[in-house]
């Protein structure tokens, strides 16, 4: 049985909302269960089908059973309705259904206005370049299934170009809007069940091995670009999460609130801005040791750089730091304290060899040397594989497998210290960086994470010691690809160091951070200089909703005067025919001819037909046959003898 649809949506128009869905969903099905991909594939192939036969569409109870399973199904899939994740989820099952119930016009642009928001979702999981350009392609198909509801029956090159034509109408309006609406801090799409859900990074916990499952990942943590030279290598220590509590296994952050911090610096000053990705912590990593924070930051007791909030977006800071310098010379005897904690009992060996080394030493930093010595001298080896540790893991480190990564050789020369009896402590971060020369940002990795230790000496203060550089001191001095043997399970990038690739992925990445920094980071701060350069110094909600009426009608008024100026000139028989139209308050359809349109107005209103003929019948004469004055003249009759109504 043939499907009955609405005159106004014909057959040739589902094949524009089926595009425009396609296109907004399938790039989804990365990021969601395949259940759902499959579940929705199924539908839209349902849809698809139904029209290619022209059959019926289902029936509500069974779209309503659909709904219902649908729900049920997210609901058991994520625990909850609410958030990003399920959110996303029924946007895309809604679109799915919708497909199945598209009998009238209002359906077609539920569908069309239902795929303009899922446009928007695609930017919660990424927002990468790719992602733009995939997205305004599927806003141009988008536009072109709303056009071809509106523009009647129009061939398919002519409906992309109509679309074409009005998104490049709306740029100026958009510039506008982009460099004058007021920035919004955080982020736009967020809630608190999903806000910090997919973030990387370091965390308050150390664990062995936690360290090096982070460096297998690729992903920026950070970039960093200095107002002057670069600081060395060596001098890299981007500071995290001090871990001060262990029970035996695990460090981690101490819950106790620290004030007292008196930093001197012993060598020049070093300025940079740190565009630092989103993790969902409160740290800003910043350059070991931090003088002067941004605003709204500050710093532990513990020498690390945090802010208020977490950070969930990707932002910028302007930090000031000596890579020379002095920390707590003098000390509180309570931190003091609990920077020699140990568990009562476990690691015997260990323990023994501190305080045979305790025995030995005469200054506290002969202990720090006679570890390094150790670890430089004894066969250990520098490993993202080692061994699986047991109960007693320092004392399996240090006597048995021998082989670990940074937050072994951090964890257990930490131990070792405070077996001895001087007060030190575990700090994560990361070290080092990648210099790109092409937009001279340095460029700082997941896999560039690392732990060091800090010990604290009388009339010194804490003093930063990196034993990873007694056993490797390749990581420290060129990266960790020079410090780790071959098979390692590194990213691929960093495995592969032909010239031409490593310039190949400067270039993209140098381009990704533009499009980071100047489009995806034009924030408040941004927008603050880009007005500051135009000569606007005090920057508030008021000048900027000045600055968008002004340009915002400007441009408008712009787009009016162009289409004036190109308003085609109507000769006076299409002009007369026009107003006869608005007289009776009917319109003659673009598809319809005049004739065609007197036969309609003979069908609906009889009594009006003699006059709508007579105006027919000149306008054809006055359009046509020029050559004879007269038939203007009898068309202008025609039309002022028409009755004037009024429009419904």
């Amino acid at each position: 049985m043939n499907q009955k649809r609405d005159a106004s949506l014909s057959r040739e128009q589902p094949p524009w909302l089926f595009a425009a869905a396609i296109a907004t969903t399938a790039p989804h099905a990365l990021a969601q269960p395949l259940w759902l991909t499959a579940f929705a594939a199924v539908l839209f192939a349902w849809a698809g089908w139904l029209w290619w036969e022209d059959r019926r569409l289902p029936g509500r109870w069974v779209l309503m059973v659909l709904t219902v399973a649908g729900n049920l199904a997210i609901l058991a899939e994520y625990r909850t309705l609410f958030g990003r994740e399920p959110g996303v989820a029924l946007l895309v099952m809604f679109m799915a259904l919708k497909l199945l119930e598209v009998r009238h016009r209002r359906d077609a642009v539920v569908v069309v206005m239902l795929a303009y928001f899922l446009l928007l979702t695609h930017y919660l999981h990424s927002q990468e370049i790719a992602v733009g350009l995939w997205l305004i392609v599927a806003l141009w198909l988008v536009t072109a299934a709303l056009t071809r509801l509106h523009a009647g029956p129009i061939e398919r090159r002519e409906n992309l170009r109509l679309a074409a034509t009005l998104l490049l109408q709306s740029l100026p309006m958009m510039l506008v809007l982009y460099l004058l609406f007021p920035r919004i801090s955080g982020p736009l799409w967020g809630l608190p069940e999903d806000a910090h859900t997919g973030r990387s990074g370091l965390s308050e916990r150390m664990n062995p091995g936690s360290i090096a499952e982070l460096v297998t990942s690729g992903e920026v943590a950070f970039r960093v670009r200095f107002d002057g030279p670069p600081p060395a290598r060596r001098l890299l220590y981007w500071r995290g999460p001090v871990l001060e509590d262990f029970d035996g296994t695990t460090w981690q952050r101490s819950s106790r609130r620290l004030t007292e911090e008196v930093v001197q610096a012993d060598g020049p000053a070093i300025t940079y801005e740190s565009t630092l990705e989103a993790h969902g912590q409160r740290w800003l990593l910043a350059l070991d040791a931090p003088l002067a924070l941004p605003e709204g930051a500050s710093r532990d007791g513990r020498l690390a750089a945090i802010v208020a909030r977490p950070i969930d977006s990707r932002q910028r800071f302007r930090l000031r730091a000596a890579t020379a310098f002095r920390f707590n010379l003098q000390e509180a005897p309570a931190t003091l304290t609990d920077n020699l904690r140990l568990p009562t009992a476990g690691n015997p060996r260990a323990r023994a060899l501190a305080r045979e080394w305790q025995r030995q030493a005469r200054a506290p930093e002969e202990l720090v040397d006679l570890a390094l010595r150790h670890f430089n001298r004894e066969s250990f080896h520098y490993t993202l594989r080692p061994p699986l540790l047991g109960r007693d893991a320092i004392d399996d480190f240090l006597f048995r497998s021998r082989r670990g990564f940074c937050e072994h050789y951090a964890s257990s020369f930490v131990f070792l210290m405070r077996a001895a009896g001087l007060p030190a402590r575990v700090v994560s971060g990361y070290q080092g960086g990648e210099f790109n020369p092409l937009d001279a940002y340095l460029v700082v990795r997941q896999s560039e994470a690392h732990a060091w230790a800090e010990v604290w000496f009388a009339g010194r203060g804490w003093t930063r010691v990196d034993p990873t550089a007694a056993v490797a001191p390749e990581r420290i001095e060129q990266g960790i690809v020079s410090a780790l043997p071959a098979g390692e399970p590194l990213p691929a990038f960093l495995l592969n160091r032909a010239d031409w690739l490593r310039d190949l992925r400067h270039r993209w990445e140098a381009v990704n951070n533009a499009w980071n920094q100047y489009i995806l980071g034009y924030d408040g701060e941004r927008q603050r200089q880009f007005l500051s350069q135009l000569g606007f110094v005090n920057v508030d909600w008021r000048l900027l909703a000045t600055l968008l009426g002004i340009a915002g009608s400007g441009v408008l008024a712009a787009i009016l005067l162009l289409n004036l100026w190109h308003r085609p000139r109507l000769d006076e028989a299409r002009r007369l025919w026009r107003r006869a139209q608005r007289r009776i308050g009917l319109n003659c359809a673009p598809q319809e001819t005049p004739l065609a349109f007197a036969e309609r107005v003979r069908r609906t209103d009889p009594a009006l037909a003699p006059a709508v003929d007579a105006v027919v019948r000149h306008y054809l004469l006055a359009r046509y046959a020029r050559t004879d004055p007269e038939h203007l003249a009898a068309l202008r009759a025609a039309v002022n003898r028409l009755p004037r109504r009024r429009i419904v």
